[in-house]
């Protein structure tokens, strides 16, 4: 089953042009980032997370949910492709928050536009890129006052992000295509594993220019680039604040237990 391009552009509220520039690939990315949010409640609603074309259509763009990084990353590879992009998917090893060497639990993509090749990346979540990035070490990229730069860690390409506190590692990755068996064997750790954080704590986060919102367990993050701010939500106001600040509406009574599916 194809991609229905369309309902995704509709899904994404893009109505620009469609065609492999990288000016059109910065506006789907910008588009899909501040539309789709990040979430991980399917896992916690004991929901096995596919990552088959149909699937991710009917779940993100048909239902209007969101997803974590295999589900939108597959999403939009599939978009780009149907638009004309040649697009390289990468494994990345997370190293925010990290204590060590990770598994390479996050995905990323290589896309070729206008002749070169772009970091491009809609399933990181809050305080990720909004646009993409050339693959090059070096210069500094400001996207609405976020600040992105990528270097070299012994062969390995680091996206790094500048915080008041300095430069934070984000990820990790080499340029060793990926392919769809490597993103399932890690969607199955990611999803079902008792060490994943996915399988303990309700995470929902939605990226912005100006401000990412960030819930992680019942701590509800405003993230800028210059700082944050947080507040705790309580159990009986979880629903609404998923629906109204992420645009994820669940059934009364809904209740997302931390637990292996």
């Amino acid at each position: 089953m194809p991609l229905d391009l369309d309902a995704y552009l509709e899904r994404i509220g893009y109505e620009g042009p469609v065609e492999p520039t990288l000016e059109v690939l910065d506006a789907l990315q910008f588009a899909h980032a501040t539309t789709i949010p990040f979430e991980n409640l399917d896992i916690l609603l004991g929901r096995p997370i596919r990552l088959d074309l149909p699937s991710l259509q009917g779940k993100l763009v048909r239902d209007r949910r969101g997803g974590y990084c295999f589900e939108h990353n597959t999403l939009f590879a599939a978009a780009l492709e149907a638009v004309g992009f040649g697009v390289t998917r990468l494994g990345a090893r997370v190293r925010f928050g990290a204590r060590g060497v990770t598994a390479r639990t996050h995905t990323a993509l290589l896309v070729e536009a206008d002749g070169e090749e772009r970091l491009t990346d809609v399933g990181f979540g809050g305080g990720s890129i909004l646009g993409s990035l050339p693959i090059g070490i070096g210069p500094e990229v400001d996207q609405f006052g976020w600040r992105f730069r990528l270097v070299d860690d012994d062969g390995a390409r680091v996206l790094q992000t500048h915080r008041p506190n300095g430069w934070l590692d984000l990820y990790s990755f080499t340029f060793e295509p990926q392919y769809p068996v490597d993103d399932e064997m890690a969607n199955h750790f990611a999803s079902t594993h008792p060490s994943s954080p996915f399988t303990r704590t309700l995470t929902a986060q939605l990226c912005g220019p100006e401000r990412s919102l960030i819930l992680r367990g019942r701590k509800l993050i405003e993230e800028t680039p210059t700082g944050e701010t947080a507040s705790q939500v309580r159990d009986d106001e979880l629903l609404d604040v998923l629906a109204e600040r992420f645009t994820l509406s669940f059934p009364p009574g809904t209740r997302f237990d931390a637990r292996t599916p």
